[in-house]
């Protein structure tokens, strides 16, 4: 496994897959990239695509997860977002949303709680509260 920021990454995306899954969410890419950004992960539910970024941090040192969601983050994922669906689909408007996964480790790495905002100032959902 990769360390540092880019390994930690990697390993909240990898964790998220699964509970989105068994929600019903179909994964249809993951860090797709294109000129303005990337997404982490890329989802279908009920015809609607979510646009989701993964923040991970361990040991709350740096602060939780949502924090770290900036409105220059916002903007970006939104870019990235329109762009993907103006390749894959450029005759449709299908409806879209951008989310967040914020994971949370212990110091020693360990899953200790996972939260879905299937929009970014929606409600949370608690994917895993407690010790994994």
């Amino acid at each position: 496994m990769a360390k540092g920021k880019v390994g930690l990454g990697r390993r909240g995306e990898a964790l998220a897959v699964a509970p989105l899954i068994a929600r019903g969410f179909t994964v249809v890419a993951q860090n797709w990239f294109c000129a303005v950004g990337e997404a982490d992960l890329i989802a279908t539910r009920g015809g609607e695509w979510y646009f989701i970024e993964v923040r991970t941090r361990r040991g709350g040192v740096a602060g939780a997860p949502e924090e770290s969601i900036t409105a220059r983050k916002r903007a970006r994922m939104a870019q990235v977002a329109q762009h993907y669906l103006s390749e894959h689909f450029p005759d449709a408007d299908p409806a879209w949303h951008l989310a967040l996964i914020a994971v949370g480790l212990d110091h020693s790495g360990r899953l200790m709680r996972m939260t879905l905002y299937l929009d970014l100032e929606g409600e949370p959902e608690e994917l895993l509260n407690g010790e994994a």
